[in-house]
């Protein structure tokens, strides 16, 4: 092998090659890293957050942005702008020379959540001081997104009465419980939930309605029919 000299030429030329491609990353390398290179100049919000405390981003982003263009740990600077209030969500991208665009998701309220936190749209629940008019949900934990799911559907339910949901509750024993606006509670059970509200807006424009201010809760947990006024079945 050491007689073929074309064979010796080829080798030479690709350890050249290599050694000259390790020098270049070696040099990029060294230029990316120097802070004095590529330095940000700019982080924009590529819109302006309703509720997200403005200011309270930009401190963060101070404090977090350590770097230049190339090195700053975007995934360090997201995670720390998430734990922010009302921040759901946060995409960043990098836009050379010198710029972060931030987009933020923010939480939109759906309810507040045992009187101690707020559940967004998605059935998420996430802590937050609104002075918003909001249903009430109870429930246990992890049972937010099922509790919002069926705040959804009994509320459409209920649009052909023009009745709004006060307070939704998911018992323990998994049993709904719905107050609505006027002042009615109606005990739904752990079953069949949407039949027995079917039947409850079926009925109400014919009884119910008229004898709602003596009347201050409706069991419909009766296979056949429903209660109204007192404390109901187990």
């Amino acid at each position: 092998m050491w007689d073929d000299h074309i064979l010796l030429r080829e080798i030479s030329d690709v350890l050249f090659a290599l050694s000259m491609l390790a020098m270049l990353y070696g040099a990029g390398w060294y230029a990316v890293h120097q802070p004095g290179l590529f330095p940000l100049h700019t982080v924009r919000l590529e819109a302006n957050p309703l509720r997200v405390d403005v200011p309270a981003v930009f401190r963060t982003v101070r404090g977090e942005v350590n770097g230049n263009f190339f090195t700053t740990d975007i995934e360090r600077l997201r995670l720390a702008l998430e734990k922010l209030p009302w921040v759901r969500s946060v995409a960043i991208r990098r836009e050379f020379p010198d710029r972060l665009m931030v987009r933020l998701e923010e939480h939109q309220p759906l309810a507040r959540w045992n009187d101690s936190a707020l559940v967004n749209r998605q059935g998420e629940v996430f802590s937050a001081e609104s002075g918003q008019l909001l249903p009430d949900f109870v429930g246990q934990e992890g049972t937010s997104t099922e509790v919002a799911q069926s705040f959804g559907q009994f509320s459409r339910q209920l649009a052909a009465l023009d009745l709004q949901i006060e307070r939704l509750a998911l018992t323990p024993r998994h049993a709904w419980q719905v107050q609505l606006n006027n002042g009615l509670v109606l005990e739904l059970g752990r079953e069949e939930m949407q039949r027995r509200l079917a039947r409850f807006v079926a009925v109400y424009p014919y009884g119910i309605a008229a004898m709602q201010g003596n009347i201050r809760y409706v069991d419909l947990r009766y296979r056949n029919g429903f209660a109204v006024g007192g404390s109901g079945k187990g």
